[in-house]
C-alpha cells in the first residue's frame, strides 16, 4: 500500500499537476495551499512523506519542515523552490529535510525522490541532530547551483577530501570557504594557496615550511601553510599546476598527515582538511602522464563540478542585483540597472564567468551616465572589455573616458583600477601611455 502524502503548494496549477501525477502513480495525496492548512493537517494526521514549497505565505516551507519533523523520526520532508539559495538549502538540510528540488523540475525527478523517501522511511534509519546553518555569499537558484548547495551541506560536516572543478572565475574558492564555514573547523584558519602562481622550487617550503639555513637566503625558521592552518582548512587552488615531483610529496602528506620542513630531521603531525580546485581536466592529465593517478584518486573523494555562467543564465539577474547593491554601498551611489540592461547581461556568454560579471558591474556602477545602467552601457562595457578591444575612434575615446573615471574613483590606485576595468595592470599601463595619461 502506498503511503499518504501531504502536498503544500500555493500555486493552483502546480498543486493540481503534482497532485494528479502522484495520484496516478498510486499515492494518496492530501493537497493544501497554505502553511496554516499544512500545520493544521500535521497536528491531526500522520504523514510519512511531506512535499512543500519553500516560499508560500507569511510562513515558509521551513516552518512546515519543523512541524513535520518535530518529535517525529519517521517523516521524510521534500522541499522545493524556484528561489533556491545556499542559506535555504543549508537550513533545509540541517533541519532534517530528505531532499530539496529546484523548480522547474521534471515530474519523473519528483517521483524518483518520493520513491527514495519512501524507501528511507520504511528503513527507519536514525538521523543526526541538525545544527544551525551559517550565512553564505553564494548566489544562484538554478538547479545546478542547488545541487552544489546540497553537496556542500552534506560534505561540510565531514573531513572528506573535496575536489572542486570549474572554469576560471566560477567561484571555486567561495565554495571551498562555504565548506569550511559549515564544518567543525569553522573557528580555525582557512588558508587559500594559489599553486599556479608559485615556482616549483618554492611550493614545498611554502606548504611544509623550512628551517634556517635549509637553502640560500633562509635566515630564519619558516612555518609552512599546513602547520599554520593546523586544525583548519587549506584550499589548494589550481592543484593541476603542481609538478610531478611535488605531487608525490603531497600524496604522502595527505596519507600520513605529517610534514617535514626543509632542513628538519623530524616530521611533525598536523591536522588540516584539504580542499583542492582546478580549472584543468585532471583525468586527461592522468592519461597523459602529467598528474599522478594515485594523487587524483586521493583528492577525488567528493567532486563538485561548478557550471560556467553561460550554463546558468537564470542566475545572472540575481548576481547582477547583488553586485549592484554591493558597489552602490561601497561607493555611496544610487545607480539603477534597467530591465533592458539586465536582458543584455543575460544574453552575453561570459567567458570570464562570475568574476567577469562582478568586475563589469563594479565598472558600470561607477561610470553610469545619469545613474542608470542601460542596454547601451552594458553593450559598450562588454565590447570594451573584450580581448583586443576595438580600433574605432569613438570606442577608443569611450575607453579612455572610462579609464579616467575609474582612476578618479580609486584615487589613482592603478592596481585597483585595473581590477575594476577587468584588465592586467601592465595592460593598463600600456593604455595609459597610449592615451597620454
Amino acid at each position: 500500500m502506498m503511503p499518504s502524502l501531504l502536498l503544500v503548494e500555493d500555486d493552483n496549477s502546480v498543486r493540481s499537476t503534482i497532485s494528479t501525477f502522484l495520484e496516478l502513480e498510486g499515492y494518496d495525496v492530501d493537497a493544501v495551499a497554505s502553511t496554516r492548512e499544512a500545520l493544521d493537517r500535521l497536528q491531526s494526521n500522520t504523514y510519512p512523506i511531506v512535499i512543500s514549497d519553500i516560499y508560500i505565505d507569511d510562513k515558509t516551507g521551513l516552518d512546515v519542515l519543523n512541524a513535520a519533523r518535530s518529535g517525529k523520526d519517521d517523516c521524510a520532508v521534500i522541499l522545493m523552490s524556484a528561489r533556491g539559495s545556499m542559506e535555504t538549502v543549508m537550513a533545509a538540510t540541517r533541519g532534517g529535510a530528505f531532499d530539496y528540488l529546484a523548480k522547474p523540475f521534471e515530474l519523473d525527478d519528483l517521483l524518483d525522490t518520493v520513491k527514495r523517501a519512501e524507501k528511507a522511511f520504511l528503513s527507519g534509519d536514525d538521523e543526526i541532530e541538525p545544527e544551525e546553518p551559517l550565512p553564505t555569499e553564494m548566489i544562484g537558484s538554478s538547479p545546478k547551483m542547488v545541487e552544489i548547495y546540497k553537496t556542500v551541506s552534506r560534505v561540510a560536516p565531514t573531513d572528506a577530501m573535496v575536489l572542486i572543478e570549474g572554469e576560471t572565475g566560477t567561484g571555486k574558492e567561495l565554495i571551498a570557504r562555504m565548506i569550511h564555514m559549515n564544518s567543525r573547523r569553522a573557528s580555525q584558519p582557512f588558508v587559500p594557496v594559489d599553486c599556479g602562481s608559485m615556482a616549483p622550487s618554492l611550493i614545498e617550503s611554502e606548504l611544509f615550511g623550512a628551517m634556517r639555513g635549509a637553502y640560500t637566503g633562509a635566515d630564519r625558521d619558516r612555518t609552512g601553510v599546513f602547520e599554520s592552518a593546523n586544525n583548519g582548512t587549506v584550499f589548494l587552488d589550481e592543484i593541476g599546476d603542481i609538478d610531478l615531483t611535488f605531487q608525490l610529496k603531497l600524496l604522502r602528506f595527505l596519507q600520513e598527515k605529517e610534514i617535514r620542513p626543509l632542513g628538519s630531521p623530524r616530521a611533525r603531525k598536523v591536522d588540516v582538511r584539504v580542499v583542492a580546485a582546478t580549472n584543468r581536466d585532471l583525468r586527461k592529465m592522468v592519461t597523459d602522464g602529467k598528474f599522478r593517478e594515485d594523487l587524483w584518486y586521493r583528492l577525488d573523494v567528493v567532486r563538485i563540478e561548478v557550471p560556467p555562467l553561460r550554463e546558468r543564465h537564470g542566475d545572472i539577474p540575481l548576481l547582477a542585483a547583488a553586485f549592484l547593491k554591493r558597489y552602490n554601498e561601497r561607493y555611496r551611489l544610487d545607480t539603477k540597472l534597467t530591465e533592458s540592461g539586465v536582458k543584455a547581461l543575460t544574453e552575453f556568454t561570459w567567458p570570464g564567468n562570475v568574476r567577469q560579471l562582478q568586475h563589469m558591474m563594479e565598472r558600470m556602477v561607477i561610470l553610469a551616465t545619469g545613474g542608470r545602467i542601460t542596454v547601451e552601457a552594458v553593450r559598450d562595457s562588454i565590447e570594451i572589455s573584450q580581448p583586443g578591444g576595438s580600433d574605432g575612434e569613438t570606442l577608443a575615446g569611450a575607453e579612455a573616458d572610462q579609464i579616467r573615471k575609474v582612476l578618479a574613483a580609486t584615487n589613482g590606485n592603478k592596481s585597483r583600477a585595473a581590477r575594476i576595468l577587468g584588465i592586467e595592470r601592465k595592460t593598463l599601463y600600456r593604455k595609459l601611455e597610449r592615451i597620454g595619461l
